[in-house]
């Protein structure tokens, strides 16, 4: 049956759209802070540094800095923590924080911030100059930039490598696999080499690429850090001036049930107020959209999200275009 009859039948007996996949590898409102010690200074030091990597998170990577009553938020950091656990690394002593999340959401409202929503995790798959994967001791340098800024990485299952030339030629099923698997659309690709490292992050299905130099290895995967958050922004950190409204074009779908589970997804995406089938085609919807971002922005932030999308090829009437991944 096409599509297009799948939707009439769905419209007009009501299907109720199944609930979205909301899996995340690891909570946004924990930190882990290096400390000193175990004195009440190095402590509230701790938690101020924590609720500023966690606000940037929840703002969907926006620098707060500069907004009204940020400092004073950081200065009473300790009267939103959930519970805290000191704890023994490799490098020393380390203070797990978890703050707790309505009370962090309520701050970022408060704070003036309409936010674009948490981002996913980058999966990090990065060769050393022997060309092997490092492991997350290894990008402990680039992590801890990264978490820094508000951004979250995970690590690759040793059992289960995704193919690297793969990911970088942006292979739907390869994608669609690591959304999955890692809840994510964000990947960064690195080789090492001498002084110096190629990158690629993968968003959504689309490449940004850029080289480095380091004196240590450290000071190369620190950068990469800084430098991945810093693309991820300038893809990622649309904020729209008001409401925003137009067309999506969605390819793909090959069920009623991927046409559900879009809905459910669209519909449960913070900056999305409103949704509506305009017609199909084939394995094709085409939405009416009102949202907090622009239309490419929110593709853009849709397609990082690991919710087996993937930003498509423009489509003729469409402000922007995505492709739903199969497998769900």
């Amino acid at each position: 049956m096409r599509l297009s009859r799948l939707l009439i039948v769905i419209l007009l007996l009501g299907f109720a759209a199944l609930s979205p996949l909301h899996a995340q590898t690891g909570s946004p409102y924990t930190v882990v802070v290096p400390v000193a010690d175990t004195s009440d200074a190095q402590r509230d030091q701790a938690f101020a540094t924590a609720l500023g990597q966690v606000l940037t998170r929840v703002a969907g990577g926006q620098d707060l800095r500069s907004n009204a009553g940020y400092s004073d938020a950081l200065g009473h950091a300790g009267s939103l923590v959930q519970k805290f656990q000191y704890q023994r690394a490799a490098t020393g002593l380390i203070l797990n924080v978890e703050f707790e999340p309505g009370a962090v959401r309520r701050l970022v409202s408060k704070l003036g911030v309409a936010s674009a929503g948490i981002k996913p995790p980058v999966l990090l798959l990065v060769q050393g100059n022997d060309g092997h994967l490092l492991n997350q001791a290894a990008l402990a340098s680039l992590a801890t930039a990264a978490a820094a800024r508000g951004a979250n990485v995970v690590y690759p299952d040793a059992a289960g490598v995704p193919d690297m030339a793969k990911v970088a030629g942006a292979d739907p099923a390869v994608l669609a696999t690591i959304n999955r698997q890692y809840h994510t659309g964000l990947v960064l690709l690195g080789k090492l080499h001498g002084g110096g490292a190629d990158w690629t992050l993968i968003s959504g299905g689309q490449p940004q690429r850029w080289s480095s130099q380091g004196a240590t290895q450290d000071a190369l995967l620190g950068d990469a850090g800084n430098s991945m958050v810093d693309h991820i922004g300038k893809q990622l950190n649309v904020i729209g001036a008001g409401p925003s409204e137009g067309k999506l074009w969605i390819s793909g779908l090959a069920s009623a049930t991927d046409y559900a589970n879009l809905l459910a997804t669209l519909q449960a995406d913070p900056s999305v107020k409103q949704v509506t089938t305009l017609g199909a085609e084939n394995d094709a919807v085409l939405l009416y959209v009102k949202a907090s971002l622009p239309m490419s922005g929110l593709a853009a932030n849709l397609a990082a999200s690991g919710r087996l999308l993937l930003q498509g090829e423009p489509h003729p009437g469409a402000d922007a275009n995505l492709r739903w991944l199969p497998g769900r």
